[in-house]
């Protein structure tokens, strides 16, 4: 079976014949378990027996929290959604980009609302270029064009999740990309005009069969992401200066005072945009603040965190 819903005390999956609240065994944590993770289970009982190892996992550090909280499990691909309006925000885009890289999925831009302005195009500008060979699709998401926009990465087989900003459209694509019917329909949000902010409309993570024969997980909107444990998607994010990297003279260069260092000669001789630069050095910095390191003897280490929390 495949993990459907994960709350607090239950758990949900999706089998061959449908849909089955899930027995949990004794002591279980449902917070070790993902929406999207296959697991076997008991046929007879719908015991829970064990977790299939993963091929992919979302996961992000929240405020406080002492270990990661999972967003999604087996995702293939990313559709990071932002609306053609003020909430787009590239350097919020970055960090579900680093998210994403982490995780070994393929994030897609999914740019919402293009039916409600003139033009689009303004808008694919602003993050077209914050990484390379990054596609990005602008769509109605009430509109049953969307579903053949985004079909390339729904066919049978595929997973995707949704993740953005709450009142982006998330929640009407996914009732698009899922052909649900009016009575099944996730509930739908507007954002406020003053200030762009939207409001929640998807409180828990669920996963939803495409009709093109894929699966669609769904997220609430998440307002804060913090960056941990992502040096490896910031590199793929930040590609040209961790090309640069290897050219500097001192190893451990921050690429911020130290002599010698390459990145700073690009960023000065105009071959680097310096505005990339410093979204790279705040990431860099938040990264290294919030990844917890192991300290202590050998077999005997303990994890405690780097430094203050941003």
């Amino acid at each position: 079976m495949r993990v459907a819903s994960v709350h607090r005390t239950r758990m949900t999956a999706q089998s061959a014949q449908g849909m089955v609240r899930l027995t949990l065994p004794p002591l279980a944590n449902t917070a070790d378990y993902a929406v999207g993770d296959w697991i076997l289970v008991e046929p007879d009982t719908n015991l829970l027996i064990r977790r299939l190892d993963r091929k992919t996992l979302l996961q992000r550090r929240t405020e406080g929290g002492r270990f990661p909280q999972l967003i999604a499990a087996n995702v293939d691909t990313l559709f990071i959604v932002t609306s053609c309006n003020d909430d787009l925000n590239p350097a919020r885009l970055e960090r579900y980009l680093a998210l994403a890289n982490e995780a070994g999925t393929t994030p897609i831009i999914v740019l919402t609302k293009a039916d409600q302005v003139a033009d689009a195009e303004p808008y694919r500008d602003m993050v077209t270029g914050l990484q390379r060979g990054l596609q990005i699709v602008s769509l109605n998401a009430t509109s049953a064009e969307a579903a053949k926009l985004l079909a390339p990465w729904c066919a049978d087989g595929q997973t995707v999740a949704l993740v953005g900003s709450s009142g982006v459209g998330k929640s009407s694509l996914l009732n698009t990309l899922a052909d649900k019917a009016p009575e099944e329909a996730q509930a739908t949000g507007s954002i406020r005009e003053d200030d762009a902010k939207g409001r929640h409309t998807t409180t828990s993570r669920s996963l939803h069969a495409i009709s093109g024969g894929g699966w669609v997980i769904d997220t609430p909107g998440i307002r804060t992401l913090h960056v941990s444990d992502v040096s490896t998607g910031l590199d793929l994010l930040f590609a040209e200066i961790a090309e640069l990297a290897p050219q500097c003279r001192f190893r451990d260069c921050t690429h911020a005072h130290e002599p010698g260092c390459a990145v700073q000669a690009a960023a000065a001789a105009g071959k680097l945009d310096k505005t990339r630069l410093e979204r790279w050095r705040k990431l860099d910095e938040e990264n290294r603040a919030n990844t917890p390191v192991q300290t202590g003897p050998r077999g005997n280490k303990t994890t405690k965190a780097h430094g203050k929390r941003r």
